[in-house]
């Protein structure tokens, strides 16, 4: 009777052993089912964040490049503007100059 018992303690180690197997087993199925998941979730996101720095360059690059013309464009006015600033303080003060050199010119020095 006691081998019985023993027979039938062992068979239950045994069948507890299987099923300890069996939930190790499923559990690293899931594991890896979630490593591969999350592995293929980083590589959609750094594909999404590289697409968005390229975008940004991209944009980046063609503000810098379209706006070349646009500086000139601005330059040039503001060249205008200035060579017009001197001419007007010029015309203002031209006849200042010529009345002083024409009195320099005059004055005859003794």
């Amino acid at each position: 009777m006691d081998s019985m018992r023993g027979q039938g303690g062992i068979q239950m180690l045994l069948i507890a052993e299987q099923e300890a197997q069996q939930i190790v087993y499923a559990a690293r199925n899931v594991k890896m089912t979630r490593l591969r998941q999350a592995k293929e979730e980083a590589e959609m996101e750094v594909t999404n964040y590289r697409s968005h720095l390229e975008v940004e360059y991209k944009q980046k690059l063609s503000e810098t490049s379209g706006s070349s013309d646009s500086t000139e464009k601005r330059l040039e006015i503001e060249t205008e503007q200035k060579i017009q600033q001197l001419k007007k303080a010029g015309s203002e003060v031209s006849p200042d100059v010529i009345a002083m050199l024409m009195k320099y010119i005059s004055t005859i020095k003794t």
